[in-house]
This record gives structure tokens, C-alpha cells and sequence, in this order.
């Protein structure tokens, strides 16, 4: 029998997984109340958060993969960011079909709030573990971080 068929590791998965539930709903409840003063919903912060981490500036069509969208649905999210000055479109010189998308200030402002926002409310969580458990708690999310879907 593996690892994966052991009973334990699945009561112990099964576990995770309801306070995982919890736990996000938490977190997006939290952040709902700063996206609300916004305006922006949970998709199109998620698309602002992507915008913030890139290096380089990222094609509709990047977008579009990186979402998980069609490029159809990620020009409307593109576009509602945009009308709040969240972000702005720049065709590109040598063939207007390209389109980059570029985070605006304010955006990065809110991008900035919100992930305050998480530091805050990981802060508190952590605030219940001794200096140990919270290396652990950082260690193992190291560790499996690199195996977790994108």
C-alpha cells in the first residue's frame, strides 16, 4: 500500500480540507469587505494580483491562459479594471491585434491594501502558535508550495 492509500493521510486530508473551507471563507469574506470599498469583485482583484507579480507586461492572450478564461472573458474583466482605473490597455506599436495590460498605480494601491489585509489576518492566526510552530507552519507550506496547482 503507498503513502497515497493510507487511511491516516486521508483522514488527515479529509480534515485539511474542511479547514481549509473555513478558512477561505474567511479570508475572501475579509477581503470581499475591502474589494466591496473597491468595487472590484474576487475575479478581477485575482487579475490585478497577477498584474502586480509580473515582471514583464503581459499580453490579453497571457492573461487569458494565466485566468483560465477565454481571451473574450478576460478582456471584460480587463475592461470593468479598467473603467476603474485599475488598469490600462496599450496596443502594441508593430501590430495593433496585441494588447498589453498594465497595472495603474491605483491598482497596485489596492493590490497593496489588500494583501496588508491577509498579513493581518495570517498574523493573527499565527499569533495562537509558539515561535516553533510558526517556522513549522511556514516550513511545510515551503515545502508543499511547490507541488500546489497554478
Amino acid at each position: 500500500m503507498s503513502d497515497k492509500d493510507s487511511p491516516t493521510l486521508r483522514e488527515d486530508a479529509e480534515k485539511l480540507a474542511d479547514m481549509f473551507t473555513i478558512l477561505q471563507r474567511g479570508f475572501v469574506l475579509k477581503l470581499s469587505k475591502e474589494l466591496v470599498r473597491g468595487r472590484v469583485s474576487f475575479p478581477q482583484y485575482l487579475l490585478l494580483g497577477f498584474l502586480a507579480q509580473e515582471h514583464a507586461i503581459p499580453t490579453m492572450s497571457q492573461i487569458a491562459a494565466k485566468m483560465q478564461h477565454t481571451t473574450a472573458a478576460a478582456t471584460g474583466l480587463v475592461g470593468r479594471i479598467e473603467k476603474l482605473g485599475l488598469a490600462r490597455r496599450q496596443t502594441a506599436s508593430k501590430d495593433r491585434r496585441k494588447v498589453f495590460v498594465h497595472i495603474t498605480q491605483k491598482g497596485l494601491e489596492l493590490v497593496t491594501r489588500v494583501r496588508e489585509d491577509m498579513v493581518e489576518n495570517l498574523m493573527t492566526l499565527m499569533a495562537h502558535l509558539d515561535e516553533s510552530e510558526q517556522r513549522a507552519w511556514v516550513r511545510i507550506y515551503e515545502k508543499i508550495f511547490p507541488h500546489a496547482p497554478r
